[in-house]
Formats: C-alpha cells, sequence, structure tokens
C-alpha cells in the first residue's frame, strides 16, 4: 500500500480515485513518496515521485526517476474525454551508444503500451513526447565521458475505475526504463479475455 494524505474537501469521486491509489503496490527498486500536486491544472490532483533506490542501483550516480499526476474535473473535459487525466514523466540515464539510438524512442513509447497493457490499465487518448539527450564535457569536464539520458513525457484518460493499474503501470515504466523486469519479480500477468 501506498502512503497517501487524503484531501477530505475533495470531490467523493476524486477521494475514491483517492483510495484506489492508495491500494497499489510499490515495486521494490523505488522510493516513492507523494508530493505537492501542480497548481491550477485541475480542480483536484494528486502527485507522486519515484526514483530507483540506491540499494537496487548499481551505483550512487544518475538513477531512473519519474512523476505521476493525477488530475480531475467535476465536469468531463472534452481533450480528456472524461474527467480523469494521468499525467506522467519518467527518466533514466543510458547508454551513449543506445541514447545515440533513435529507434529507442520508438521502443519507450512501446515499454509505455506494454506496461499500461500488462497492468490492464484502461484508457483512452494516450501521448506522449521522448527527448534523447547526449551530453559531452569540454573544458574543466573535457575529462567527463560522455552521458546520455532518454525521458518521457506522456498522458493518458483512465476508463474505468481501477486507478491502481495506471500507477502501477507508471511505476513499471521508470523500471523499464532503468533495465530492470517489466514486472516485479513474483508477478505474472494473467491474460483475461474481456467482454467487448
Amino acid at each position: 500500500m501506498i502512503d497517501i494524505e487524503n484531501d477530505a474537501n475533495a470531490a467523493p469521486t476524486f477521494q475514491a480515485a483517492v483510495e484506489g491509489l492508495r491500494q497499489a503496490s510499490q515495486r521494490s527498486e523505488l522510493e516513492l513518496v507523494q508530493i505537492a500536486a501542480p497548481a491550477q491544472t485541475a480542480k483536484h490532483a494528486i502527485a507522486f515521485a519515484a526514483s530507483i533506490s540506491l540499494g537496487s542501483s548499481s551505483d550512487s550516480g544518475d538513477r531512473g526517476t519519474g512523476r505521476f499526476v493525477l488530475l480531475h474535473e467535476t465536469e468531463p473535459q472534452e481533450q480528456w474525454g472524461g474527467n480523469f487525466r494521468v499525467v506522467c514523466f519518467a527518466k533514466s540515464p543510458l547508454e551513449t551508444e543506445i541514447g545515440a539510438d533513435e529507434v529507442i524512442s520508438d521502443i519507450s513509447w512501446a515499454w509505455l503500451n506494454e506496461a499500461l497493457a500488462q497492468r490492464d490499465a484502461e484508457f483512452t487518448l494516450a501521448s506522449a513526447t521522448v527527448t534523447r539527450v547526449i551530453s559531452t564535457g569540454y573544458g574543466a569536464l573535457e575529462d567527463q565521458s560522455d552521458h546520455a539520458e532518454l525521458e518521457m513525457r506522456a498522458s493518458w484518460s483512465p476508463t474505468g475505475s481501477n486507478f491502481v493499474s495506471h500507477i502501477e503501470a507508471w511505476q513499471d515504466l521508470i523500471c523499464m526504463m532503468s533495465g530492470y523486469p517489466t514486472l516485479p519479480q513474483g508477478v505474472s500477468h494473467i491474460e483475461t479475455k474481456r467482454q467487448r
């Protein structure tokens, strides 16, 4: 379970969604904390930050990080296709050769869709931008080796009431980008047939 402070004055629909998030599992590779939600983005919002824990990382340098925000409006938003919208961010260091390969952007988009599918997260209107950054040091930093990072900014509109699957999929995305297994150890995906 995730430790969450709930706003007792929020709309009941949003409070129910937050209660659902509280039931989510936290991946052992991650340190996960609730943070202040961005102001004036929606009537109600809740936000989290995550980073690969130092105990899971091979060194104390750069490590995967991310942010997750669940937005809610009491009236359906046309651009969202409903009342809820997830906005998330994930970043991870990369080997420079991998960062230089343009195909990693397509792979990152596939990782997001895979993470959502494996958690059975139902959604619509997904979008994302992927940025590859390669840094080279000069002058006093010329001895520093080239460094690459992969960043994804994504959003989608959850459908249904299973908000757990969305925050768990976001955790999986950070771990996938950081080189960890798609699903946490001991968890297997069970295929289900959905009624059309």
